[in-house]
């Protein structure tokens, strides 16, 4: 069995996440499908994923592409998280994660005092309701005149792939969706047309272009299916991937044939490469087995209790310390690194947090850097949105 380098690997994976310099690109869709999607379900994340990847990136330009030409759509699906993904990928995430999503969604409108009756029939009444047009939740609870949880009647209908949020009211940092009906909104996307054994090999299939290699237990947990059914798809791909060590460490990891052949042409820059990236952010949030990027003793620095990522530094695709925006009297952008980095590695890391603290802000940003911080384990729940708070 192949071994490969660790720093290979990594330099890999950021060249095919876009995060290395020489493939950044300012298309949009093709960076939310060569990603596996966006994770959503903090407004801002998206932007702040996609600003990381690009080199000229304007927020309209994702707000477009979602939107307007309606070649991205939000969905909940791996994992029953939220995420922007590429149209065409839509049905596959869907019909792959489905049973799982809208059972958990069921579940949660009863707990939320819905039953099963009044959800049929004020379903029916919210299609009628939309047709043709976009509203907010609030708005369809008025147009209706109840008292339900019409949240939570909401997303089980998305969920169901009846409905789909669409441009939320209050821009871009809004989680205030508006709702569309799918076939108005996606006349094109028929949903029942893949059968679930078939969607999850393609979506494995799709996730490994995106980060393998991975172990099967990152397969697992990134898509939030059994294992079996992971075992399954693979065993169909079997031809196409393809067993490797990385490092010193004892799992088989599996990527796809065709990345093997490219992985040895990666191009290895002279200086390191640094990067911001937001909460959440696909590139952190891809793998179970995070020992890859980040050391066992800064974990609680950057994992919440939840498995949830913060706001992170990464240097040549490792994390190497923690950024926070804070927007008091004036905008600041806070570093805390986690060991010294030389002169120039440190001053390329301030570019950064200028350039991000500029494009949240939309004016020039100080830059502060600390020199320690709470672990979010021993923080409340949301701890990862601000991690140098009190800084």
């Amino acid at each position: 069995m192949r071994g490969i380098k660790l720093d290979l690997v990594n330099r890999f994976v950021l060249h095919k996440q876009h995060l290395a310099d020489d493939s950044r690109t300012d298309d949009i869709v093709r960076i939310v499908k060569d990603v596996s999607g966006l994770h959503a379900t903090s407004p801002k994340t998206p932007y702040l994923s996609v600003f990381s990847r690009t080199n000229d990136f304007k927020r309209d330009r994702l707000d477009e592409e979602l939107y307007v030409k309606r070649s991205l759509g939000k969905v909940r699906c791996m994992r029953k998280t939220v995420y922007i993904l590429p149209k065409a990928l839509i049905p596959v995430a869907l019909s792959a994660t489905r049973m799982m999503v809208e059972l958990t969604s069921e579940r949660y409108s009863r707990y939320l005092g819905v039953s099963e009756r009044e959800y049929s029939e004020t379903s029916k009444l919210v299609l009628r309701v939309l047709k043709g047009e976009g509203m907010t939740a609030n708005e369809i609870r008025k147009a209706l005149g109840t008292e339900l949880n019409i949240s939570a009647i909401l997303n089980l209908m998305c969920d169901q792939g009846l409905l789909i949020r669409g441009n939320p009211r209050g821009g871009w940092k809004s989680n205030i969706h508006t709702y569309h009906l799918f076939h108005d909104y996606f006349p094109d996307i028929h949903l029942d047309e893949l059968g679930e054994e078939r969607a999850t090999v393609l979506l494995v299939q799709h996730y490994l272009r995106s980060f393998g290699p991975v172990t099967e237990n990152d397969i697992v947990w990134w898509i939030g299916v059994n294992r079996t059914r992971i075992q399954e798809a693979l065993g169909k791909i079997r031809e196409e991937a393809v067993l490797v060590k990385i490092g010193a460490f004892e799992d088989d990891f599996i990527m796809l044939r065709s990345d093997e052949a490219l992985i040895e042409d990666v191009n290895i820059p002279g200086k390191q490469t640094a990067n911001l990236l937001p909460g959440l952010d696909p590139y952190l949030m891809g793998f179970k087995e995070r020992q890859r990027y980040l050391d066992h003793e800064n974990y609680e620095r950057v994992f919440d209790r939840s498995g949830n990522v913060t706001s992170t530094i990464l240097l040549d695709g490792t994390v190497a310390g923690v950024w926070d925006f804070a927007d008091d009297e004036e905008p600041l952008v806070k570093i805390f690194l986690f060991d010294e980095v030389e002169e120039n590695v440190l001053n390329e890391i301030y570019l950064k947090a200028q350039d991000i603290g500029r494009f949240i802000a939309d004016k020039e940003v100080e830059i502060r850097e600390c020199d320690s911080m709470i672990p979010l384990t021993r923080r409340t729940a949301g701890g990862v949105m601000s991690p140098l708070r009190g800084c």
